[in-house]
């Protein structure tokens, strides 16, 4: 029933929920060719003369389409605003943020491209009509927030005039969720569907969708007992009626939700905050199961219902209870699926089927990566019934268990030969962006660190910390003068967080003198004396955040956003041990197109020797493996192994012998060139080299080289750069580069609240 993923409620603020959408610029997302666009020979083919070809092997042969052009990936997101969330009919270019969001899911969870359409009206006819027309473009169509009654009418025209997937997900994504989590809770309770009595209440879309599916998965149509704001729907029932209601009107003596929840099994709820009483729940039959899908707000809250019922097993809509009932656990993976049959239709079987396949892996292991994203053990049982949106294994799971029931009942045009084959294919198929940032900022989030923003002068670390607060991700510390800070979060309209954030001015902290005396401890035999510790410590913001830090002050810290990182650096290891000597290392992190990479050293070593050159390889083995890789180093030259010769690429084949000597346990090759490292069909030409795959950890000769890399790969290509992380250093430090994004300096903090560069 939701779309919400965050794995604890946090609080966003209009003006960050604003600033979202306007910025880098309006909107959430771009079209992007795929293919070549530079020459003139590239858009010769791409358009005239050469998009001729397969205009005309299309007309020949329609179902080329799906191979020539986009329409076997892409899914058309239609509304008409009437029904937006909960928030009623506030018209088609209102829906607009919501469908833009519904594309970005697609995308995001199941690698599907997807454009939002709002239809600028209320006539059922003309919605229908626009649809069918648009037909040819798609592989799918997804209605989204379209009020009943009209909802049903729309979708039913559309499934018998369309050759393709026609899906309301308020209805439907909501009933499939629904199904695999009834599927499971009746396992626990030991109880069969053909046998349990259910009461569903709220007989809108999603409610009769529910009802529905469960019946077409066994449930008895006497034993279903439908509620609205009237009461019972029973047959003879009049008043408030229509077809849609009609059709699941029960042979009951039941008038009320109270008088149907006694002695019953099941409660299904999509209707309003505090429809359900705790007497109510009471009367239910042993083992009830609760599925009180209301959102923002269930019918009853777990801790409610199970004050009365301990054997009760309860689902919301809501991410911050066990048992989340989220669309996104549907959809996505539904239209993956169908369109990689080239589907008809989405019907029943293949809904089953997902709600099945759901359902099965949510009683597998889970990954340790989920367990630490929602920050504790997930294991089947009452708590765990339904797997969560970020199980990284939904992609290769659900689609084959959709796609095969779409060709067991016949509605795929191009049926999957090698299922075994195509199941590999979807677990290469997601970028892993998201994931690597997800599982970032998992470990932060169960950490609960008090993070300390060195640089409480700027608007954009003041932005970050009231998103790490507000976000539910610990405490932020923020080092500035308050009448500043104030100031400066009242201009970035965030007025309100000046009372929530903890700001810490070093002119006047009660710990300064403590602060003093360490400083001048370490210092004095550098030539520093007291008092130029003291004004060393009372005026450089980095400096006195590390002392913080060095104290317990915190437990985190993230700086350089407004200085260059290597005076930074050098600040902090006034107070810590940070130089290439102490095994201090930068680690870049590169994401691009599906590709994880981590460049070294970015950070701390100017010119590094082999044995230098061997501990960045070792830091960055330890930073993949932290980001969930199996490290494989490859040292960088312009040379492969051993020619042309020259000095400076002596270096780099001395660092294997190096870890050869240590020991260690990840693979390293080197040197070779960056090809010979990224490429497989180039590293062939190298039968032995050690390297299983492509390397993910490049190490390069110098910091400047590593530097220019990682801009020239940002700059260029588009790459997401999460660094340099600082690892080797004894306390959780993290150092944003002068050009960071908010976003940018949340990564930072998570990075340093989750320890990642420390070695444990």
């Amino acid at each position: 029933m939701s779309d919400d993923n965050t794995p604890r409620r946090s609080r966003i603020t209009p003006e960050e929920a604003l600033a979202y959408h306007m910025e880098p610029r309006p909107g959430k997302y771009d079209i992007v060719a795929s293919t070549p666009m530079a020459t003139q020979r590239d858009l010769s083919l791409a358009y005239s003369p050469g998009v001729a070809v397969p205009v005309q092997a299309i007309a020949d042969r329609p179902e080329t389409a799906y191979d020539y052009t986009v329409k076997g990936n892409m899914v058309a997101v239609i509304s008409n605003g009437t029904a937006i969330l909960g928030m009623g009919n506030l018209g088609a270019l209102a829906s607009k943020p919501v469908m833009e969001g519904k594309a970005v899911l697609f995308k995001r969870f199941a690698d599907v491209n997807a454009i939002d359409i709002e239809l600028d009206t209320e006539d059922p006819e003309e919605i229908i009509n626009a649809v069918k027309l648009m037909g040819p473009t798609f592989g799918g169509i997804n209605l989204e927030d379209i009020k009943a009654p009209e909802c049903f009418i729309i979708e039913q025209r559309l499934k018998e005039l369309m050759d393709i997937p026609v899906f309301h997900d308020d209805q439907h994504g909501t009933a499939v969720i629904c199904a695999a989590g009834l599927i499971n809770a009746l396992e626990i309770s030991g109880k069969k569907i053909e046998d349990v009595r259910i009461v569903l209440n709220g007989a809108g879309a999603a409610g009769i969708a529910c009802l529905e599916l469960l019946k077409s998965m066994g449930a008895r149509h006497d034993n279903c007992i439908m509620c609205d704001t009237k009461g019972v729907i029973y047959q003879g029932r009049t008043e408030g009626m229509n077809q849609w209601k009609s059709a699941h009107a029960a042979n009951t003596d039941a008038r009320t939700l109270e008088d149907a929840m006694r002695g019953a099994d099941v409660f299904l709820g999509v209707s309003a905050k505090g429809a359900v009483t705790p007497e109510m729940v009471q009367a239910m039959a042993d083992n009830p199961v609760i599925f009180a899908m209301a959102n923002p707000d269930p019918e009853i809250t777990p801790e409610e219902a199970h004050a009365v019922r301990p054997d009760a097993i309860v689902a919301t809509g809501r991410s911050d209870y066990p048992n989340q009932v989220n669309n996104v656990l549907g959809f996505p993976y539904l239209f993956r699926g169908a369109l990689d049959i080239h589907a008809r239709a989405i019907n029943d079987e293949m809904k089953i089927a997902c709600a099945r396949a759901l359902a099965e892996l949510a009683r597998e292991d889970v990954p340790d990566e989920v367990a630490v994203a929602y920050g504790r053990k997930l294991q089947f049982g009452r708590d765990y019934i339904i797997p969560t949106p970020f199980d990284p294994r939904l992609i290769h799971v659900v689609p084959p268990a959709v796609a095969q029931a779409g060709m067991d009942t016949g509605v795929a045009r191009r049926p999957i030969i090698d299922m075994d084959g195509y199941t590999q294919s979807l677990k290469a198929r997601m970028d892993p962006t998201a994931a690597i940032l997800q599982g970032i900022h998992a470990r932060a989030r169960q950490a609960q660190a008090r993070m300390i923003f060195a640089e409480g002068d700027d608007p954009r670390v003041l932005r970050a910390a009231v998103a790490w607060q507000r976000g539910g991700m610990g405490q932020s510390i923020v080092i500035g003068r308050e009448a500043d800070v104030k100031d400066k979060l009242e201009a970035a309209g965030l007025a309100d967080a000046a009372r929530e954030l903890m700001v810490v001015n070093a002119s006047n902290s009660r710990h300064l003198e403590q602060y003093h005396e360490t400083l001048y401890a370490r210092l004095q035999r550098k030539g520093v004396d007291r008092e130029d510790a003291y004004k060393l410590a009372n005026r450089d913001r980095h400096v006195f955040a590390s002392l913080m830090l060095a104290h317990g002050h915190g437990d985190g810290l993230v700086t350089g956003a407004t200085r260059k990182n290597a005076h930074v650096l050098a600040q902090i290891g006034n107070v810590f041990d940070v130089t290439p000597a102490a095994g201090a290392v930068g680690i870049t992190t590169v994401l691009h197109n599906g590709r994880v990479i981590l460049i070294g050293d970015t950070l701390v070593h100017e010119w590094p020797e082999a044995e230098d050159l061997a501990d960045i390889a070792t830091r960055g083995a330890h930073v993949a493996r932290g980001l969930g890789l199996d490290p494989r180093v490859a040292f960088l030259s312009f040379s492969n192994f051993g020619y042309p010769v020259s000095e400076r690429a002596v270096k780099m084949a001395h660092a294997t012998d190096v870890l050869d000597a240590r020991k260690v346990d990840f693979e390293y090759e080197g040197e070779m060139t960056v090809d010979v490292a990224l490429n497989p069909a180039q590293a062939a030409k190298y039968p032995f080299s050690r390297l299983t795959g492509p390397a993910n950890v490049l190490v390069v000769p110098a910091r400047h080289s590593a530097s220019i890399s990682v801009k020239l790969l940002q700059e260029m290509a588009g790459a997401t750069v999460v660094g340099p992380i600082l690892t080797g250093v004894p306390h959780p430090i993290q150092i944003c580069s002068t050009g960071s994004t908010v976003n940018d300096i949340l990564n930072m903090a998570a990075i340093a609240a989750g320890r990642l560069g420390q070695v444990r």
